[in-house]
């Protein structure tokens, strides 16, 4: 079945100068992610990844093009109501885990309500979470006192508190070994699966790729789709 857009990408790009020399990070972009979709995002260093990520979650503005992220116009937005956007929507979840040294799980996870400004936490939907990531054993420790993988675990926690509609992830198993990073892959695919949750996830690695429901290449700044033997990359 066929899942409703929620992104829509349409003729994407970003030049960035460089001296006198322009840089063409993106160079005319499509693509269309369905809501509840999981899709991986393959490809070389300097293919473009990273920066169609941070444009997607509204941390660098676009130099022409179309987005729209549930129906809402990314690129026609102004500064301020991107970080809205950023905010209630979108979740991010990197390979460096980001998280707090001096602030234990539970401060670290609830520290994406405070920096989103919301009033009203959702008690029962925190709880699940952190059921879910299984952490409820960790809330009181320090990272220095955690494993990679369940300091990972703490940022999946973190970007999810919020309730995004979109989770992007940019190599969230790079840190992490083989045991590790199955476990924190199949968190997202259940994620995906039992909530719906839209993912968008950049990969060097095929095993990983394989956990998502679709894969694409970026190559050279373009998107090339769709990606049958990922491991030709």
């Amino acid at each position: 079945m066929n899942k409703a857009p929620l992104i829509e990408i349409r003729d994407l790009k970003k030049t960035y100068r460089q001296g006198d020399v322009d840089v063409h990070a993106l160079r005319g972009v499509n693509l269309t992610v369905g809501d509840g979709e999981f899709l991986a995002i393959v490809g070389h260093s300097g293919s473009g990844k990273s920066t169609l990520f941070n444009i997607l979650g509204g941390l660098t503005p676009a130099t022409s093009g179309d987005i729209h992220l549930g129906g809402e116009d990314l690129l026609a937005m102004s500064d301020l109501d991107r970080t809205l956007l950023r905010r209630g929507t979108v979740g991010f979840v990197f390979q460096k885990y980001n998280l707090l040294p001096t602030l234990n799980a539970h401060d670290n996870i609830a520290l994406a309500e405070v920096l989103a400004k919301t009033s009203n936490l959702d008690a029962p939907w925190f709880r699940e979470v952190l059921q879910t990531l299984g952490l409820m054993d960790r809330l009181t420790h320090k990272p220095r006192a955690m494993s990679g993988g369940e300091q990972q675990r703490v940022a999946i926690a973190r970007a999810l508190v919020c309730k995004p509609k979109i989770l992007l992830a940019d190599e969230p198993t790079g840190n992490l070994d083989t045991e590790n990073s199955i476990a924190v892959l199949e968190i997202m695919s259940g994620l995906n699966k039992k909530y719906g949750q839209t993912i968008l996830m950049i990969t060097h690695n095929p095993e990983a790729a394989d956990f998502a429901d679709r894969k694409v290449r970026m190559k050279d700044g373009r998107v090339l789709e769709p990606v049958e033997d990922i491991h030709e990359i």
